[in-house]
């Protein structure tokens, strides 16, 4: 009775189209509720009443962010619905995943898209360190991921083509992006601790993502 509950209580708030409106955009990637309201057109009480309703309904929840602490980031959460699916959405060139130094989450995430979709991908940073962070290249090896630490990070500008679909995975790069960014991840940065716990935990989540998102998008 207890999940029959929970599930009546979420498509319940689901019948509003404002939430709706919302649960979509979330289905790609996490916004703050200024981003939101932005896209939507949407009065920022609205969207706070919205996303206090999904929280509320276990549809979604806050995560702070990494950057500005001020700020945070509505995130779909995944378990609610088996099948919150929509028209697959097209890609003209390849998708490109972007953090600050291009030696962790972006390089992990794209050894990690290799194996979800035939779409070409790329990783890029807004501002590149001098190597492939270690624990990176360990974590590759402990879940048998193809992650050349002989390529040196590069910048955004270098790599970045007309019509790739951004993925920012960290959130010092997508506030950086200023919207230039297709879809946004809020992942921790495992180098703050360069612990293999934080690594794992980092791989886990990125393949969790990719494998939700990787079928809604198709080469054009």
């Amino acid at each position: 009775m207890d999940d029959l509950r929970r599930r009546a209580e979420a498509f319940a708030a689901l019948g509003d189209p404002g939430r709706l409106r919302i649960v979509d955009l979330l289905a790609m990637g996490d916004m703050s509720s200024s981003e939101i309201a932005s896209v939507l057109g949407m009065k920022s009480n609205l969207v706070a009443f919205h996303a206090n309703v999904l929280e509320d309904c276990g549809i979604a929840r806050r995560v702070p962010s990494e950057s500005d602490g001020r700020r945070s980031y509505l995130q779909l959460v995944p378990e609610a619905f088996s099948d919150l699916t929509l028209a697959p959405r097209k890609v003209q060139g390849r998708v490109l995943f972007v953090c600050t130094a291009n030696s962790a989450r972006s390089q992990l995430a794209r050894a990690i898209w290799e194996a979800h979709s035939a779409i070409p991908a790329e990783s890029a940073g807004t501002n590149p360190g001098e190597r492939v962070h270690a624990g990176a290249v360990a974590a590759a090896v402990r879940h048998d991921l193809r992650l050349d630490d002989r390529v040196r990070p590069r910048t955004l500008s270098d790599v970045a083509r007309p019509g790739d679909f951004v993925i920012s995975v960290c959130d010092h790069a997508h506030e950086a992006l200023g919207g230039r960014d297709d879809v946004h991840w809020s992942i921790r940065d495992p180098a703050r601790t360069g612990s293999d716990e934080d690594f794992d935990r980092t791989v886990g989540e990125l393949r969790s993502r990719i494998a939700r998102v990787a079928p809604q998008l198709t080469a054009a």
